[in-house]
C-alpha cells in the first residue's frame, strides 16, 4: 500500500510542499493529495491590489499540479482527527473523510476582528480573494456614484499600509484614512517612518495615530477618544488569526491556535503531522517565533519537506535556516520601503525607499508566483524510494 501524504491548503507554503514532495519521492511508493477550497492559487500578498481594482494573476491549481502526480481535491476542511488519521472535508457532493499516513497542515490564516463590535457585520478585509473582491465591488460603486467617498483602513501593519496607499493611488477620487493604534509604523526605522509619512502626504492619505477603535458601524468608525470617522468602506487589517480546526482536533497548539512543532516543523503531540506557513508556531534561529509572512511560509515549507523526505526514505534531516531578514512594503505601484531587521527582529537604521524598493518587492512577488506555478522546476529528477519501514525509527532520525 502506498504511503498517503495529505496536504491541507495550497497557498504559498502548501503548494510548495506538495510539488517538492512529488518530485523527490517515488510515485510507486507515495500518493500525494492536496485539499484546497478554491480552484486557483491566490496571491495573498497582492490582494490589496485586487481590491484596489487591478488585475492579479490566479493560476488554476489543476494546471499548477499537472504532470506532477499530485492529486487535487477541491473541498473545505472541516475537521482533523489525528488519532484516527483522517480529515473531514465538505464539497458540492457532500464531502467525506480522507485518510492519511503523513499530514501537512497549511491552512493559513484569516482576519481577526479582535472582539471589536461591528467588524464582522460591516468591515471589509483583504485576507482572502472573495473578501478582496467584495471590497473591490464596494469601491466600484463609490466610484460610479460620482460623489467620491471615504475609506477608513484600520490597522497600520504592513497589510494596512499597503492597502491604504494602494487604494489612494488607484482611486484618487476617494478620501482614504489610515488608523494606527499607536505611532504610525512604529516598528520601522526613523528614516523609513519619514518616508512613509511623505508617501501618505503625496497620496493624500490622512493618518490618525494613537486611535483605538471601539466599534465599526455601517457608515462610521467609533474611536476610543469619542471621535467618529465617517466611512463608506471600512477595511479591517488589525491582525490575523488561524482556524480553530487544529485545536479542536486535539493537536498541541499555542494560545492563538497555531500548531506547536519541533525544529523540523513536526507536531510535538502527533509525530505524523507537520505544520507550515501561518498555521505553525515555529521558533526561528534568533529564538523568536517566526511572523506570519510569505518568507516564513517558504522557510517552514522547505524544512518540513526536508524532514518528511528524510523520515520516509531513511535519511538524515538537514536544518533549513529559519530567519527573518526584512520587511518589504509597497506604497502603490511606484514607491516602496525595504526595511532590514537585525537578529532580534528590530529595524536596522538604514532602509531603502522609493521606486527601487518597489521594484524589488514586485520582483519578489513575481518570483513567488512563478515558483508556485512551477512546483517541480529545478528539483532532482531522481525520485527516492521509501524505506522498508519508514516510521519504525522516525523519532531517532528526525532532529528535535
Amino acid at each position: 500500500m502506498k504511503h498517503r501524504i495529505l496536504v491541507l491548503g495550497a497557498g504559498y507554503a502548501g503548494a510548495y510542499v506538495a510539488g517538492t514532495l512529488a518530485r523527490r519521492l517515488s510515485a510507486r511508493d507515495t500518493e500525494i493529495t492536496v485539499v484546497n477550497a478554491e480552484p486557483d492559487f491566490v496571491q495573498r500578498l497582492r490582494l490589496h491590489q485586487l481590491a484596489a481594482g487591478q488585475r492579479i494573476e490566479a493560476p488554476q491549481l489543476a494546471d499548477v499540479f499537472a504532470g506532477t502526480g499530485v492529486r487535487l481535491r477541491l473541498a473545505r476542511v472541516t475537521a482533523v482527527d489525528p488519532e484516527r488519521q483522517v480529515v473531514a472535508v465538505a464539497d458540492a457532493d457532500g464531502g467525506g473523510e480522507l485518510a492519511y499516513d503523513t499530514l501537512v497542515y497549511a491552512l493559513g490564516s484569516h482576519v481577526a476582528d479582535q472582539g471589536v463590535p461591528g467588524v464582522a457585520e460591516h468591515a471589509f478585509d483583504v485576507a482572502s480573494r472573495p473578501s478582496a473582491l467584495r471590497l473591490r465591488e464596494r469601491l466600484d460603486r463609490l466610484g460610479r456614484r460620482g460623489e467620491g467617498g471615504s475609506v477608513v483602513v484600520v490597522g497600520d501593519g504592513l497589510t494596512g499600509i499597503e492597502t491604504a496607499t494602494e487604494i489612494a493611488e488607484s482611486r484618487p477620487g476617494l478620501s482614504v484614512t489610515l488608523v494606527a493604534r499607536g505611532e504610525l509604523a512604529a516598528r520601522l526605522s526613523a528614516g523609513a517612518r519619514r518616508h512613509l509619512r511623505q508617501a501618505c502626504d503625496r497620496l493624500g492619505v490622512t493618518v490618525r495615530e494613537h486611535a483605538g477603535v471601539e466599534a465599526v458601524e455601517e457608515a462610521r468608525v467609533l474611536c476610543a477618544d469619542g471621535t467618529a470617522l465617517a466611512s463608506d468602506a471600512t477595511v479591517w487589517t488589525a491582525g490575523f488569526a488561524v482556524s480553530p480546526i487544529a485545536a479542536t482536533g486535539g493537536l498541541e497548539v499555542t494560545e492563538d491556535g497555531r500548531i506547536v512543532v519541533d525544529r523540523t516543523m513536526r507536531s510535538v503531540s502527533h509525530p505524523n503531522v507537520y505544520a507550515v506557513g501561518d498555521s505553525v508556531h515555529a521558533v526561528g534561529d534568533n529564538g523568536l517565533p517566526l511572523p506570519m509572512s510569505c518568507a516564513s511560509a517558504g522557510y517552514t515549507g522547505m524544512q518540513a519537506t526536508a524532514a518528511i523526505v528524510a523520515r520516509l526514505t531513511g535519511g538524515k534531516t538537514s536544518n533549513t535556516k529559519l530567519e527573518y531578514l526584512a520587511n518589504h512594503i509597497s506604497l502603490g505601484r511606484r514607491d516602496g520601503i525595504l526595511q532590514m531587521v537585525d537578529d532580534a527582529a528590530q529595524a536596522k537604521p538604514k532602509y531603502m525607499g522609493g521606486r527601487k524598493a518597489a521594484r524589488i518587492k514586485a520582483a519578489i512577488l513575481r518570483t513567488s508566483l512563478w515558483a508556485t506555478s512551477h512546483p517541480t522546476f529545478g528539483l532532482p529528477k531522481r525520485r527516492r524510494r521509501l524505506a522498508a519501514a519508514p516510521d519504525a525509527s522516525a523519532v531517532n532520525r528526525v532532529a528535535a
